[in-house]
């Protein structure tokens, strides 16, 4: 993976962390991004923005797809995962479709349970498609 490849993982790491802490908290992203002793990185602040100002169209594509679970069923971290992929899809200055759904997949390997990931690969894959109609 190349540096900016590396840096972007990292960023989208830590804008789940920080997405996680605001729904646990029950706290508007921006007071838990003030918060922080240190200001994350350019692109981790984009991502959490993006997901947040997106999150309503996000949780509606992902009840759509998601076959028979309605939004609160679904697990918090897979939830926020495919909220974040969404909303990085959504930029301005986008990377590939396909970048942002593997590096989804990946995030749900590592911080979700065994059965996430093609859980999320399903559901974002049906949201990418409809993203890409509009």
């Amino acid at each position: 993976m190349s540096d900016l490849g590396q840096q972007r993982h990292r960023a989208r790491e830590r804008a789940l962390e920080i997405l996680y802490e605001a729904d646990i908290k029950q706290r508007p992203v921006d007071e838990i991004l003030a918060a922080l002793p240190l200001a994350p990185d350019h692109y981790t602040a984009l991502l959490v923005l993006s997901a947040q100002n997106h999150k309503v169209e996000a949780e509606s594509l992902i009840s759509e797809f998601s076959n028979d679970w309605s939004i609160e069923r679904i697990a918090l971290v897979d939830r926020i995962i495919m909220t974040l992929a969404i909303g990085e899809l959504l930029l301005d200055d986008a990377p590939p479709r396909a970048v942002v759904l593997d590096e989804a997949v990946e995030l749900a390997k590592t911080f979700s349970t065994d059965g996430s990931p093609s859980f999320v690969n399903g559901v974002l894959s049906s949201c990418v498609e409809r993203l890409a109609q509009k």
